[in-house]
């Protein structure tokens, strides 16, 4: 799937049915589709509850994160990847959402997804397709082809 297929929802949050991503956002889904997914820099992932992200830490610097929400169910919504441009392209995108997917299954939850990145992710790695939410799998609109 290219990238130009997603709708997302323009930055007031509303989807504006013409479909956009920043620069940031293609950026980081041609990481993620790239065939080489091992990361270049040693990091570790960290679930900051207090600000609901999931943080990429090198040291002692935070080098991207994924937000999320709680529903008070067993699911969570995953709402933006993202990774400091001095970061891009060595694989810590890919790597992000693989840890945090994987933190997630071993908790017992679904995923709702919001972010396009992380769609990306998942349609380059059907093994996760089962942690997708059946009924509120998220935002994934895609808009007819001109």
């Amino acid at each position: 799937m290219s990238t130009s297929n997603f709708e997302y929802p323009d930055e007031a949050g509303y989807p504006d049915g013409i479909g956009t991503l920043t620069q940031d956002q293609v950026t980081l889904i041609e990481e993620v589709n790239t065939d080489d997914h091992s990361p270049t820099i040693n990091f570790f992932v960290s679930n900051n509850e207090e600000i609901s992200t999931y943080e990429a830490i090198s040291g002692d610097t935070v080098i991207g994160g994924l937000t999320y929400s709680l529903t008070g169910t067993k699911r969570v919504v995953l709402i933006a990847a993202a990774v400091f441009p001095e970061y891009r392209g060595q694989g810590v995108a890919t790597e992000l959402i693989r840890r945090v997917l994987d933190d997630i299954r071993d908790r017992g939850n679904t995923v709702t997804i919001l972010c396009p990145i992380v769609w990306a992710f998942i349609d380059r790695n059907p093994e996760y397709n089962d942690l997708v939410d059946p009924t509120l799998p998220g935002l994934r609109k895609t808009r007819p082809e001109s």
